[in-house]
């Protein structure tokens, strides 16, 4: 993990002219739409990632599309994220490697150049059953919106220039859960099994993109919510993409995400694909 965090800084910091766009250089009025899709050949490391997926040979279908109106007064971004991968080792069925659902919508007031207030909303769950595996045993511990997350924020964002954006603000976060409330939702201190779970607290949203080259695409969200009660109840999810375009329909992309909740589980989860495979921007 040092290793990579280190190459990339190293990219980054050897880059012309790092840092010197605004914002405002490249804002243009008006609604800019991106819907890309692929299809890959994917390889699949997991290290005590809770949802369900195993290291194999896998297919991945990913869909990711944005949606921003920009205007003089207000910004407002869409973001559709569909994930999902199975793997078949040998004679075994076919196993989930990866799955997700996630919207999210911003709505930022422009009253000023860098800080800006807004307010958010996003939605996280999945396509299909996850199951965990003993052996011959075979366990669901989750399927479509059971577990399901919903945030509503409020606070203020800064963004310096086009590539990096931060907000901060109070958070509102729920989780809803119906035939799986355990680690999900149920706090095990108390006698009733609840299946929904109100958070109040603080999230900060970072988001970095950055195109290395006319072929080589990186980007990473830094997601942290914290209740307020302890600091090592603080969740953290760290995504990041490097994806390089080898032909007009042919590319390789990296996925390595970072995931600690306790609630879940009292360790970090890494998931990292490598994958190569078809590509094809709608927009």
């Amino acid at each position: 993990m040092k290793t990579f965090i280190s190459t990339l800084l190293v990219l980054l910091a050897n880059l012309p002219g790092y840092g010197q766009q605004t914002a405002e250089d490249s804002l243009q009025y008006g609604w800019k739409n991106a819907v890309v899709g692929n299809v890959t050949l994917t390889q699949a490391s997991f290290d005590n990632w809770q949802q369900g997926g195993e290291s194999t040979l896998a297919w991945q279908a990913k869909f990711n599309s944005s949606f921003t109106l920009e205007r003089e007064q207000f910004t407002l971004a869409n973001t559709i994220k569909f994930n999902l991968g199975f793997a078949k080792v040998g004679g075994e069925e076919a196993r989930k490697a990866s799955d997700e659902i996630f919207l999210e919508s911003v709505y930022t007031r422009k009253i000023g150049r860098l800080l800006n207030p807004f307010v958010a909303a996003t939605a996280k769950t999945q396509f299909v059953a996850g199951f965990e595996y003993d052996g011959d045993v075979k366990t669901q511990v989750s399927r479509f919106l059971d577990p399901g997350y919903f945030t509503q924020s409020l606070g203020v964002g800064y963004k310096p220039d086009a590539y990096f954006q931060t907000r901060l603000g109070v958070t509102v976060k729920e989780t809803i859960t119906s035939d799986f409330p355990a680690p999900y939702a149920d706090d095990p201190n108390t006698p009733e099994i609840e299946k929904t779970k109100v958070e109040p607290g603080l999230s900060s949203v970072t988001n970095y993109e950055r195109t290395l080259r006319d072929d080589i695409i990186y980007t990473s969200k830094l997601d942290i919510f914290s209740d307020l009660e302890a600091f090592k109840r603080i969740d953290v999810l760290w995504e990041n993409n490097l994806n390089i375009k080898v032909t007009k329909i042919i590319n390789i992309s990296f996925d390595f995400d970072l995931f600690y909740d306790r609630d879940i589980s009292s360790r970090r989860q890494i998931k990292q694909v490598l994958g190569i495979g078809l590509i094809y921007t709608f927009l």
